[in-house]
């Protein structure tokens, strides 16, 4: 709000309350720029949620990600110290059901606590704050949350090896985005494992948030945040995790639900003529993917773009054959950018929605 906006919207205040002091102003910008009350609180309406998420998304694509302490960098050293004390061998006959109980512990352990304390905060404190002080909260906790530069990073670290012919750095750099071998990976493979990465996590680590944000607020950003690092460092069926990371996959399969499906649709909408044809294949192929919501959301992205996902690759020395996913020609390096395309506009596209609801919930 520009100081002369927030001159004008106390004098109004002030005049409808002294012509009739049991009015409260209901008038236009009350709505759309504060809550006109004696301490101006900043409130979980359609519009702040616009804002928020829209001053997040301009301050990740304006910084980036943090070089240095990131809360999730931190959370992930607590992540790996609590599970070196809980994952541990067991010898009995229970095993199974040990270690999917410590798993639940330890889940509970590391997610619960900050979104609780942010209930607490959101109860007793935040009404007491000046709405630009909780604004400029919500906007910081929901820009650590967003990876949507981060992503086109990651991308590009892959793309611009492979533009150059230079697999040794290409395959190195693909080795980040995801857990598959990438020693021996062709550049078609490199492109689809990179564009498979930019669709799922333009999931995980873009939309969800928006929507999650949209849904609970702070608290349930921070929940699906840290359910979904959980999954992404514990949701392995290897030896070390088929149990303990049972809760944690788990979770994050019934969190990721209704946001998944939000992204398959921001994905199809982009397309049009072929927006029947994602939806299909985003319940048809989606539905037989090893992840349900990773599923959904690559096919719709893949048939947005008229790729073919899927096939062929080795996870801890196991082969695995996925199944087709998208509608169209064979993947291409160049369709690595137009993967970070299709996510950027997902965004926006839900800021434009956010925005569109803001104004036919108060014509």
């Amino acid at each position: 709000m520009t100081p002369r906006l927030f001159k004008v919207t106390i004098k109004a205040y002030h005049r409808v309350l002294y012509l009739n002091k049991s009015l409260l102003p209901v008038i236009f910008i009350e709505h759309y720029v504060v809550p006109l009350s004696l301490k101006m609180t900043f409130t979980h309406t359609p519009f702040s949620i616009f804002l928020v998420c829209t001053l997040a998304i301009l301050l990740d694509k304006t910084l980036g990600e943090p070089k240095k302490y990131h809360p999730l960098v931190g959370f992930g050293y607590c992540v790996n110290t609590l599970e070196s004390y809980l994952n541990k061998a067991i010898t009995e006959s229970s095993r199974t059901t040990h270690l999917k109980v410590r798993g639940v512990i330890a889940w509970m352990l590391l997610v619960l606590p900050l979104p609780l304390l942010l209930m607490g905060y959101i109860i007793f404190i935040a009404q007491q704050l000046p709405w630009y002080l909780n604004l400029t909260i919500e906007v910081t906790v929901v820009y650590f949350s967003l990876g949507l530069k981060s992503l086109k990073e990651h991308a590009l670290q892959v793309f611009t090896p492979l533009s150059l012919g230079n697999l040794k750095a290409a395959r190195h750099f693909t080795g980040y985005l995801v857990s598959r071998d990438t020693s021996a990976l062709t550049p078609e493979q490199m492109a689809r494992a990179t564009t498979e990465s930019m669709l799922e996590n333009g999931h995980d680590a873009v939309i969800a948030t928006l929507v999650w944000y949209s849904i609970g607020g702070l608290p349930a950003v921070i929940l699906h945040r840290f359910a979904n690092t959980l999954d992404a460092m514990w949701g392995y069926k290897t030896p070390r995790f088929k149990y303990f990371g049972w809760c944690a996959a788990r979770i994050d399969d019934a969190l990721g639900f209704i946001s998944a499906k939000v992204c398959t649709l921001l994905y199809a909408i982009q397309s049009p003529r072929r927006f029947v044809t994602s939806l299909y294949n985003a319940a048809v192929q989606g539905g037989q993917y090893k992840s349900h919501n990773g599923g959904w959301v690559m096919a719709a992205g893949a048939t947005t773009l008229q790729i073919q996902l899927g096939g062929s690759a080795v996870y801890h020395n196991q082969t695995h054959i996925s199944p087709t996913l998208g509608q169209g020609h064979h993947i291409q390096v160049n369709d690595i950018l137009r993967s970070v395309t299709l996510v950027n506009n997902a965004a926006y596209f839900w800021c434009l929605l956010l925005f569109l609801i803001t104004l036919f919930t108060h014509i």
